[in-house]
């Protein structure tokens, strides 16, 4: 009772202490995550990307419609408006203008303020990629973690030591150019030694080239390539219902360079975009890389691993046992608003995949050598009407199929529909699109969102979704249904905004027997409020959560969080708390706080106990920034934390992190 009451006055206490506020960006990525049920996984890929525009703000009055397409939440319609509102006015004097676009919904134009400026639209005349990189930017950032305590692996288990840590060197030109390479280290990995001998377990390098002669986009090394709705090539945005919109922007082709630490959904070669004409684009792209998979007894895999982690031998044995060729051709064609692409994908593995299907939801599981898609992707965008779709066929005669339609009304009402149905035969190495169970497959369903921004101050949105899987899946041994729906809305008032947000999910899965199927209700609901003083200098936030899993069990949780922070000119520090009580993981809830650079913190907490966290950042020159993070939890339910080799014999544990990033 004592430690509760202590963190209990720590939490409400006049939190006076010096703080920075979370970049507004990520804000918005954590409000759009915190619905979800694995947050972290989920939009690692979208933070990741939304990192890399913010070190390069874009101006919106030199970027034109090419510029405006590399941000890929964007959709056509709002490219089109943001473009004929500049050759209309002229240059904007300030992103508050922003407001101007009609088309634009909230969350969109409070990402377009924090990764765009308005800046000079005089055009000095294009430069040569000579001249662009004499004026490149160079930008080191490194990292550590470290533990102050010790899991059951840290001791006998992991090859190892427990400090994770990572770095990352940038070049960039602006829009024209860039190029990097990040190596990364997992704690428990070894570092120069027991099969890592190039010393961190994961690089990944690239170079990025835009507008070079015909070319829109050049690509070398790791990258992700996506086309249509995602159904053949999905490695990119798109991911989780509550952002599930920027995944449906719109139609062509994208590529970008693979600059984050995660192990999975890229490819390794070069890729390049086309434009043959006004109305013609043709995009390819050629990869080579090896993959990590669990072997049968006749070498054949079982399955492919995307985790990364090589912290113990049986893990290091796997690293980059199989490899992956694959090729792919998108063509597309527009005019008028209409656009009609075409892709084609073929994928070889050097040792032939065969799941094992003694279970039955593992059937129809991707397997054999070589893997082959095509897809027709479609759309039209009009004044108020866009309509998208892709459909696509495997190998084996299997179709996926999802279209979309968006209206967009007076008053700032907009409303989308998705339908999508994904064979339970279709297999696609590469794909990731919208669903909702994380697969292109084995799923047909219905989406339909709404979104009003009824003035300047309030802001509502809402959806419900129905899916039907007719193959049985993981812990689900028949045919069985969902549906998801969620509500929020956010109010401002002058330095203020209160959001609320409530989502119930209802999923069919297994009862304890396998009998008979159990439907298991999920329902997570946020209220919070949050103050930012003048010129943003102070900010803080209160948030309460609840959570509430019912099926053959009920299982509910709260949580109580704050936040606190100031930042002056060459120094910000943000410090956060929060108190949780869950009965079990079933009713897990997650904490959104400030993280080191080009990282997503969104950890998990269940039980009874409190965390808190403590960020700062310094400028000691106009080229050395320094970070600095402590996390602390404490359980007040147990004595030991984790299980396996990830065991810590305490009821508390303690993180430090520390960064630096050169800029020269």
């Amino acid at each position: 009772m004592r430690k509760k009451a202590l963190c209990l006055l720590f939490l409400f206490m006049p939190m006076t202490s010096i703080a920075q506020a979370v970049e507004e960006w990520e804000s918005i990525v954590a409000e759009m995550a915190a619905m979800e049920d694995d947050p972290e996984a989920l939009y690692e890929e979208i933070h990741s990307a939304l990192s890399d525009i913010a070190g390069r703000p874009v101006n919106i009055n030199t970027a034109g419609r090419d510029g405006l397409e590399r941000l890929s939440f964007l959709t056509d319609r709002q490219i089109e408006d943001l473009c004929e509102y500049i050759d209309t006015h002229g240059a904007m004097r300030t992103t508050g203008e922003l407001q101007m676009i009609a088309s634009l919904d909230n969350t969109r134009r409070r990402l377009l303020e924090c990764l765009v400026y308005a800046g000079e639209a005089a055009d000095t005349g294009r430069k040569s990629l000579t001249d662009v990189i004499k004026h490149g930017r160079h930008r080191l950032t490194a990292t550590v973690k470290i533990p102050f305590y010790k899991r059951k692996g840290d001791i006998n288990g992991y090859l190892g030591y427990p400090v994770k840590h990572w770095a990352r060197y940038d070049f960039d030109c602006g829009d024209r150019l860039r190029a990097g390479i990040v190596a990364s280290q997992d704690a428990g990995e070894p570092f120069f030694s027991a099969g890592n001998n190039a010393g961190y377990d994961y690089y990944s390098y690239y170079v990025l080239m835009h507008d070079i002669g015909r070319f829109e986009t050049v690509a070398v090394g790791k990258y992700r390539f996506q086309t249509g709705m995602g159904l053949v090539l999905g490695t990119s945005f798109g991911i989780g219902k509550t952002v599930g919109r920027f995944g449906l922007a719109r139609s062509g082709v994208a590529v970008r360079a693979h600059s984050s630490r995660s192990e999975a959904g890229y490819f390794q070669g070069v890729a390049a975009v086309a434009r043959l004409s006004s109305r013609i684009k043709v995009g390819a792209f050629a990869s080579y890389r090896p993959i990590d998979a669990t072997l049968n007894a006749d070498g054949t895999a079982t399955t492919i691993i995307t985790s990364g982690y090589h912290r113990r031998p049986g893990e290091m044995a796997k690293k980059n046992n199989t490899h992956a060729a694959a090729a792919g051709l998108n063509a597309s064609y527009s005019s008028g608003g209409i656009t009609v692409g075409a892709t084609a994908v073929y994928t070889r593995l050097d040792r032939e995949l065969r799941p094992k299907t003694s279970s039955i939801f593992r059937r129809y599981y991707a397997a054999g050598n070589d893997f082959a898609n095509l897809s027709l992707d479609y759309g039209y965008t009009g004044y108020a009407l866009t309509l998208r779709g892709e459909t696509a066929v495997d190998r084996h005669g299997a179709i996926a199929t999802a279209n979309t339609a968006s209206l967009s009304l007076g008053g700032g009402l907009a409303f989308t529909a998705v339908q999508r149905f994904y064979s339970y035969k279709y297999t696609s190495l590469h794909a990731g699109g919208f669903s909702e169970c994380g697969d292109i497959r084995n799923e047909s369903g219905m989406y339909v969102g709404a979104e009003w921004n009824a003035n300047r101050r309030l802001s509502m949105s809402a959806y419900t979704d129905f899916a039907a899987f007719p193959w049985a899946r993981y812990r689900v041994s028949n045919s069985s249904k969902a549906s998801d729906n969620m509500f929020s809305a956010t109010y401002k008032a002058g330095a203020w905004t209160v959001t609320g947000r409530y989502r119930l999910r209802i999923r069919e899965r297994d009862n304890e027997k396998k009998t008979s199927l159990v439907a298991i209700k999920s329902h997570r609901a946020r209220i919070g409020a949050a103050y930012s003083g003048p010129a943003g200098h102070w900010n803080c936030a209160v948030r309460t959560d609840f959570s509430l899993s019912d099926g053959e069990k009920t299982s509910r949780g709260g949580m109580l969080s704050g936040t606190v922070g100031h930042s002056c000119r060459h120094f910000r520090i943000n410090a956060s708390a929060a108190y949780f009580d869950t009965d079990d993981y079933d009713s897990r809830l997650y904490l959104h706080e400030s993280g080191m650079l080009h990282t997503f913190s969104f950890p998990s907490f269940y039980g009874n106990g409190m965390h808190c966290s403590l960020f700062a950042s310094a400028a000691v020159s106009s080229h050395i920034v320094l970070n600095a993070r402590v996390a602390h939890t404490s359980y007040f339910d147990r004595s030991v934390i984790g299980s396996g080799y990830q065991e810590i014999k305490s009821s508390s544990m303690t993180d430090l992190e520390v960064q630096a990033r050169v800029t020269f």
